[in-house]
């Protein structure tokens, strides 16, 4: 009996139409790959490659290969830097020109070369009289042509991998006082590595089989000029098995270096954080595992108080003495992102005079401001351990490297993760990543300190260690932090101020249980898990809200007056027949949702005549109403539950 094989998933069997043009095409390529393994004489292979033109003539292409690749290297990587990173006016007619090498003849690159750097060209006379240098005819004549051929395939590569690379590392580097050449050097180009080793092979093997434009500009000058590409020509014509012994070691060289890159030449940098094994264990399993010691960082002297006016996008100013704590809060696209960026001088959409202490940054960059940021993916570099993420910032500032990583260690320590500072972040799980990361931002030693939604990424209980452990080292730092979030509890816990942003404006700044009281937002409220429904005051004492219904208050304003109502859930109250008696406001409505808070029941209920409403109702109660989704019921709210905020 016969089986049927399972088809493997994600597999595609290829129409015929496809699959024999692609087959001929393979053969295509081939084929004259295999007419020089079948036309090459194995015998008299050593012979072929040991004579003593073809060993010059070798030590002479591997000379010009090295030389160009180090120019390639000198030249193209800046220039893949700027295209990856810059935006500049010509930019596609750049890279047009870095692409053009490729496509162009080798003899017509070799002829251009002349016009360009010959005797006779715009640049050669000058060249000659100035620096007695003749490029055309010698050997650094072969290799400005190896270079221009050849150079396209490093900054191709390596602009790729820099476009894959968040810009996020680069910035949080500068955040913490590296400046824009140590950020290269330090974090852009070993963050890149793969893609820069793919782009220097591919240049040096293409710069090994230069033919055309070295023997246009540079000729063809045996032991100045006469590459292995030039002898396997001058080869044909006499001893073709000689010239096929050469093309063979040239085709060996090449598959060699396509074969080591496995079709990697234009690989992004790629950041692989490991979700398996016992590197990447739980939050809980890695708040039990006890630090191998405890040691006490040393609290800072000096005071920085905060103060800032922000334009462009974000419209705002912003006083806060040393040891102020503000959460920034508001919906998506409120600004609150953008703020901190300006505060960094990170971005063009908004612009912020700052001032901590008595200094003033505005004209500053970012590495001399003295403000750190902890991005929300926390942004660790990955070619360092632990350690050596958190002494970056001291190193960056000019701390001897012994110090540093004494500073390093004594906060990774505090915040329970000093027996993990051999660890590379892959092998880090994700509440010791963010700590690490805040380490790392309170190691630097910053004037202000911002952190971008620092818990977003972390479960419930590893959240509320490191929260504990973050306020616990808040309440010793002498300057202002700044800290985004969506979660009222950290909000709460963690702040001594909530500013609240939309559309880049201040709608609220208050303390946190002012807020709580009276939340001047919509948005706000709901994250406080309170009904909020904007309206207009209108002359009867009531409210009239902006969708539909009339909503009747205790305390009324004046007609007119854009308002906000707010109702706590607990203040809902749910019948299945309509109430009588003393409530004054009362719906029709339908449950649409039931959903558990803590031991208590949220029901989401629309209705045609108010905005949706959320009443919070105990699990017997829900049960004894028979509450389902799709029920019909009604609710009341009594006026005297309904906080009402002047806008």
């Amino acid at each position: 009996m016969s089986r049927l094989r399972p088809r493997t998933p994600g597999r595609t069997r290829a129409p015929v139409a496809l699959a024999l043009p692609a087959l001929l095409a393979v053969a295509f390529l081939l084929l004259p790959l295999v007419g020089i393994l079948a036309r090459t004489e194995w015998g008299d292979l050593g012979a072929h490659l040991t004579t003593p033109g073809v060993t010059q003539a070798l030590k002479l292409s591997l000379a010009v290969s090295f030389w160009a690749l180090g120019l390639s290297l000198l030249l193209g990587v800046p220039l893949a830097w700027l295209l990856a990173r810059v935006e500049f006016r010509g930019k596609a007619l750049v890279r047009s020109l870095v692409l053009l090498p490729m496509v162009l003849p080798p003899t017509v690159g070799g002829v251009a070369l002349l016009l360009g750097f010959g005797r006779r060209g715009l640049l050669g006379p000058w060249l000659e009289n100035t620096f007695g240098i003749v490029l055309p005819f010698h050997t650094s004549g072969a290799v400005i042509a190896a270079t221009f051929v050849a150079m396209p395939f490093l900054v191709i590569s390596l602009e790729g991998a820099l476009g894959g690379l968040r810009p996020g590392f680069e910035e949080t580097a500068a955040s913490l006082g590296a400046s824009p050449v140590r950020v290269f050097l330090t974090v852009t180009l070993p963050m890149v590595a793969p893609g820069l080793a793919a782009g220097a092979a591919l240049t040096w093997a293409r710069a090994l089989g230069e033919f055309g434009a070295t023997i246009t500009f540079a000729g063809n000058l045996p032991g100045t000029t006469q590459t292995l590409p030039l002898q396997v020509y001058l080869l044909l014509q006499d001893s073709p098995e000689a010239a096929t012994s050469l093309s063979l070691l040239l085709l060996a060289i090449a598959m060699a270096v396509l074969i080591a890159l496995r079709g990697r030449w234009t690989a992004g940098a790629s950041v692989r954080v490991r979700t398996d094994g016992p590197a990447a264990a739980d939050d809980d399993a890695a708040l039990a595992e006890p630090p191998h010691r405890v040691v006490k960082a040393g609290q800072p002297t000096e005071k920085w108080a905060l103060s800032a006016t922000v334009t462009g996008y974000n419209e705002l100013t912003l006083d806060a003495e040393p040891g102020t704590t503000i959460a920034v809060v508001g919906p998506n696209g409120a600004g609150k992102t953008t703020l901190l960026r300006a505060l960094l001088g990170l971005t063009p959409r908004a612009r912020a005079e700052l001032r901590l202490g008595e200094l003033d940054v505005t004209a500053l960059p970012p590495h001399r401001r003295g403000v750190a940021w902890v991005p929300q993916e926390g942004a660790l570099f990955p070619h360092l351990t632990a350690l050596g993420n958190t002494a970056y910032g001291l190193s960056a500032q000019g701390v001897r490297r012994a110090e540093a990583r004494r500073t390093a260690q004594a906060w990774l320590d505090r915040l329970g993760v000093g027996h993990l500072a051999h660890r590379r972040p892959a092998q880090l799980s994700g509440g010791q990543a963010q700590r690490v990361a805040l380490a790392r931002a309170l190691a630097a030693r910053p004037r202000l300190l911002l952190l971008d939604e620092p818990l977003a990424a972390l479960d419930q209980t590893t959240r509320a260690h490191v929260r504990h452990t973050l306020r616990r080292h808040l309440d010793g730092f002498g300057g202002v932090c700044l800290i985004v979030t969506h979660d009222p509890v950290e909000a709460v816990s963690l702040a001594d101020r909530v500013l609240v942003l939309d559309e880049g404006r201040t709608l609220q700044d208050a303390p946190p249980s002012e807020v709580a009281r009276h939340p001047r937002s919509p948005w706000v409220a709901r994250m406080l898990g309170r009904n909020a429904w904007p309206g207009t005051a209108d002359a009867d004492g009531g409210i009239e809200l902006a969708g539909d219904g009339r909503l009747v208050v205790a305390d009324p304003l004046g007609a007119g007056t854009r308002a906000l109502a707010v109702i706590a859930p607990e203040a809902v109250s749910v019948h299945r027949e309509k109430p009588e008696g003393s409530p004054r406001n009362v719906w029709p409505g339908t449950v649409r949702e039931i959903t558990t808070a803590g031991s208590r029941l949220r029901v989401l209920i629309t209705s045609d005549a108010a905005p949706d409403l959320v009443a919070e109702i105990t699990p017997q109660a829900a049960l004894e109403l028979g509450l389902t989704d799709g029920v019909e019921v009604w609710t009341s709210v009594k006026a005297t539950e309904v906080s009402v905020v002047e806008l």
